[in-house]
């Protein structure tokens, strides 16, 4: 899984036209449960869209920046910019590919 941080967050944003960050905590059960999901989705779509995740409690600027109230979190970006609404809680592997395919 590709790792997203404060240092980075602006980087990944500008170098990749769709983006799909995941804000998760080590301590979040839906979190851990999503991982492997999102493991398989990164690969799948390695080269046509950054699929990323981003440690709320590592990274506090982006999460701030990004108003993560709750985690899990999945915010989808094209060319910089999010999307589409942000998905909260734990939901299906097809609602995340779904929202991946609308935007490459």
């Amino acid at each position: 899984m590709n790792i997203v941080t404060d240092n980075n967050f602006e980087e990944i944003l500008a170098s990749n036209d769709v983006c799909v960050i995941d804000f998760s905590a080590t301590w979040c059960v839906p979190c851990k449960k999503l991982a492997p999901d999102f493991e398989e989705l990164a690969g799948k779509y390695e080269g046509k869209a950054f699929i990323g995740k981003v440690n709320i409690e590592d990274s506090p600027e982006v999460t701030e920046k990004c108003e993560i109230y709750s985690v899990p979190t999945v915010i989808f970006f094209k060319n910089g910019v999010v999307q589409t609404d942000r998905i909260v809680g734990a939901h299906s592997k097809s609602e995340y590919e779904n929202r991946i395919l609308e935007l490459i």
